[in-house]
């Protein structure tokens, strides 16, 4: 019996089951769990979009239940700040995974990637399906799940995260639209000079240094693949067919040697201990120009010092 869900646009409290959460938006869900990052997500957003699409969520989740005959479960908690993500059952009796997420900027192109890559390293996409405002994907299921960070320590999430990233670059890139890593990276340029001026921000020549690196180096590379964007050990997942399998990726295509960085930015420890040290052992295992990765690393830090301040410092000792 397939599970469905109610809206009751009346009602007074968005409810998250485990009472965590209760703030007044719009079109009121009942009888229906939203996993609380989700919900403390859309409220941190303060977006009317996002609050009405999340008002839609039972509505969403009970069509492609029914398009694709599926069982559904409770949702995956805490979850995703920008999906609904539940394991459900098909008619084959295969047990999958329904993900019902915002479509946000980033992931624009997560099906299109997944399809590109066909199980090579990285979930199989079942099912796709999508709006305006939404995609709606059904995939394969990891078991146990476990993610690689909870279950290795950080030398051995470093062989697994390179072994993972050979295989995913391998992919094919062409016909399938995907956007430039300059894109993404001139994007973020221009938000740090709109925003590089609170208190305690870099200093403006270092600043600008770490800037221009990350609009110069995206067109400075040897070769362009398809990239992950955001491999990092809470992506990776323990499974079945393969002992580890990519989630969530945001693909875009460009120089490999970005791909590497989300994963040492999740290292805290390493990174500000020896930066160059660790970039040179991640170069080693990628076979990457390791002054290259400490080039881009020093870059990411800059981009990223205005949220995280702590890396402002890893940038002060790598600056060129």
């Amino acid at each position: 019996m397939r599970q469905h869900y109610v809206v009751e646009p009346r009602a007074t409290t968005l409810c998250c089951q485990c009472g965590a959460v209760a703030q007044g938006i719009m079109s009121r869900v009942t009888g229906f769990s939203l996993p609380e990052n989700l919900v403390d997500s859309v409220l941190a957003d303060g977006s009317p979009q996002r609050e009405a699409w999340l008002a839609t969520l039972p509505h969403m989740v009970a069509k492609y239940a029914d398009r694709w005959s599926l069982d559904v479960g409770s949702p995956y908690r805490p979850g995703g700040r920008c999906a609904w993500v539940a394991p459900v059952r098909d008619p084959a009796g295969r047990d999958l995974v329904l993900k019902v997420a915002w479509s946000h900027d980033e992931a624009i192109h997560e099906a299109d990637g997944l399809r590109a890559w066909a199980g090579n390293g990285a979930v199989l996409l079942h099912d796709h399906a999508g709006g305006e405002a939404t995609d709606v994907l059904l995939l394969e299921r990891c078991y146990p799940g476990t993610p690689l960070g909870q279950a290795r320590l950080e030398p051995d999430q470093d062989l697994i995260v390179a072994g993972l990233l050979h295989r995913l670059w391998q992919a094919p890139v062409g016909g399938r639209g995907f956007r430039p890593l300059q894109e993404m990276c001139d994007a973020w340029a221009v938000e740090f000079e709109r925003v590089n001026d609170a208190p305690g921000a870099l200093d403006p020549g270092l600043a600008r240094t770490g800037i221009e690196l990350l609009r110069t180096l995206p067109a400075t590379a040897d070769r362009q693949v398809l990239l992950c964007t955001d491999l990092h050990a809470g992506n990776i997942l323990a499974a079945e067919r393969e002992p580890w399998l990519v989630i969530d990726p945001k693909p875009y295509v460009g120089d490999p040697t970005y791909d590497a960085l989300q994963h040492m930015l999740n290292c805290d420890e390493r990174l500000h201990a020896d930066p160059v040290g660790f970039s040179r052992r991640i170069a080693d295992l990628l076979d990457l120009d390791p002054n290259r990765l400490t080039q881009w690393l020093f870059a990411r830090c800059v981009q990223e010092s205005i949220d995280h301040p702590t890396l402002g410092e890893v940038a002060v000792g790598i600056a060129p």
